[in-house]
């Protein structure tokens, strides 16, 4: 069976409190980008030539790290462990949103992995169980369950769909090649509620949304990399009604009322698409 995990983009990011386990909280919308990977799994043979449970192959993008690590591993160890009769599998997963990026890539396939299982193996999970499963996982990963525009609250973990339609809109996604640690993203904020929820923000036109939706990563991201500020400026030079950081960094989107040519770009490691929405 092959699924699609998606990327997503952060519209508003606040950092509103650090939590007593050393996480933070937060407030933002996240929003689904039908930027894809592959993700396919079939059971092992008998004779499968694997010491694991489950064994995984990624291609087309290097990851670094043990594979057993990788969160599709994890995610079905963590069923595996309530549902042993799991056969042990071998997934294959092709890379096409990009790693490093804020887009939420691994969230997403841990989520869609849940969900994979969830399907192929009748497993009978409702979205709120394989979302407890998914918050286990990672902060992101929740919304990769619902996979529809959410407010999300907590890690990320609380989520409440909410009506925003961006379709007819264009979106620019430049990702340049440089990689942002969040660890040190996040330990240069100082957590503060906003003046104005990002909820509220994106319920009001697009047009309004450049002087009050904020990304709290950017400060800091930007001071650490003027390049990636200067990208952000960029856009919104070609036009962008509004732009701004997804996630920790390092990618940057423009929302447009029409096409626009992103050949300045082209720089060597620099991933770029341009999407109807």
């Amino acid at each position: 069976m092959i699924t699609f995990p998606i990327a997503k983009i952060n519209l508003g990011l606040n950092v509103v409190e650090k939590r007593p386990d050393g996480y933070h909280n937060l407030e933002t919308v996240f929003y689904p980008v039908q930027i894809q990977d592959a993700l396919e799994i079939f059971e092992m043979a008998p004779d499968f030539p694997s010491e694991v449970d489950c064994d995984l192959k990624v291609t087309n993008i290097h990851i670094d790290g043990d594979e057993q690590r990788n969160l599709i591993v994890r995610a079905y160890q963590l069923l595996k462990r309530d549902f042993p009769q799991l056969p042990r599998i071998h997934a294959h997963l092709y890379k096409g949103i990009p790693t490093q990026a804020g887009m939420g890539g691994g969230s997403s396939d841990c989520g869609f992995m849940l969900s994979l299982l969830n399907c192929q193996f009748q497993l009978g999970l409702s979205d709120e169980r394989l979302i407890d499963y998914a918050a286990q996982l990672g902060a992101d990963c929740p919304f990769f369950i619902l996979n529809t525009p959410c407010y999300a609250e907590g890690i990320g973990e609380k989520l409440q769909p909410i009506p925003l339609n961006l379709s007819g809109l264009y979106l620019a996604i430049v990702r340049p090649a440089i990689p942002v640690s969040t660890k040190e993203a996040f330990s240069l904020i100082t957590p503060m509620h906003p003046e104005r929820n990002c909820r509220d923000i994106v319920m009001s036109p697009v047009d309004s949304w450049r002087d009050q939706l904020v990304n709290d990563f950017e400060k800091s991201v930007f001071t650490l990399y003027p390049e990636i500020g200067r990208i952000k400026q960029r856009l919104y030079d070609l036009g962008a009604v509004y732009a701004a950081m997804s996630g920790s960094g390092s990618s940057l989107f423009g929302i447009f009322r029409s096409p626009v040519v992103l050949d300045e770009f082209d720089s060597e490691g620099t991933f770029k698409t341009l999407l109807r929405l």
